[in-house]
């Protein structure tokens, strides 16, 4: 059974956001201590929220990204979705337009209002979504409640102990034979130039980040996981991995 949530909303956007009932969502301590400055601050939004930008930190990446994890998640992605975090750029804007398209529903779960609000403004009042205040270690959804979800440059940016649960999460509110698609950081190719002068900059902005470097993502799905089929793909260099879990 799914906890019991109160609605908030825009009335011009008509986009609700579910809030658990009881005590507020904490903000993490890591995002707090290590990414006020991209997320939480609500200057953050004024200044990353430009899809040149995004498009930039991933070294002109970004529209291949988000294209290789819209052509995983289905060309027509009926059913319920979810996205877990927000992400800055037109990604979700494009997700919604596709899931209504197929007569779909999308939730978007993320544990700062902040980004939820922004991503209101960024989402067509028609659009078939939620955005759900959790976070994403604990989200508020029976088993196997989704048909697909998506996980974009979200691991990165969490310490092991939550990229676990995180992961645990996924896993369990995704359906049997239902997706799981990651888009993140990887170990590049001994050749790739970034691999040298990029580690120092992800060590000093996103401290965790190198643990993609180090380890396999699946290394930290827990044992219910085993028996997933899992497909990759690499992108520049190997710097950036598309995986695909079907449950």
């Amino acid at each position: 059974m799914e906890p019991a949530v109160a609605t908030s909303g825009n009335a011009e956007a008509g986009i609700p956001t579910l809030h658990l009932r009881g005590a507020p969502q904490p903000v993490p301590p890591y995002l707090d201590v290590h990414y006020w400055w991209a997320y939480v601050h609500p200057n953050a939004v004024r200044v990353f929220e430009r899809q040149w930008l995004a498009n930039l930190i991933l070294w002109g990446n970004y529209a291949r990204l988000r294209d290789a994890a819209l052509a995983a998640l289905g060309e027509r992605p009926g059913g319920r979705t979810l996205q877990v975090a927000c992400v800055y750029g037109d990604l979700t804007v494009r997700l919604s337009g596709r899931i209504a398209a197929a007569g779909g529903t999308l939730d978007v779960a993320d544990v700062l209002p902040v980004q939820l609000d922004n991503l209101r403004r960024k989402l067509p009042a028609e659009a078939p979504a939620r955005l759900i205040h959790t976070d994403s270690a604990e989200l508020p959804a029976a088993d196997a409640t989704y048909d697909r979800a998506l996980l974009f440059f979200l691991l990165h940016e969490q310490p092991e102990s939550y990229r676990r649960r995180t992961l645990a999460e996924a896993v369990r509110v995704v359906k049997p034979g239902g997706r799981i698609v990651i888009v993140e950081y990887a170990r590049p190719r001994w050749w790739n130039p970034l691999r040298y002068v990029f580690a120092p900059v992800l060590a000093a902005l996103e401290p965790f980040a190198l643990d993609l470097w180090r380890e396999d993502v699946t290394a930290w799905i827990p044992a219910a996981g085993e028996g997933l089929k899992i497909e990759r793909a690499s992108y520049f260099g190997g710097l950036y991995q598309a995986i695909v879990i079907t449950r």
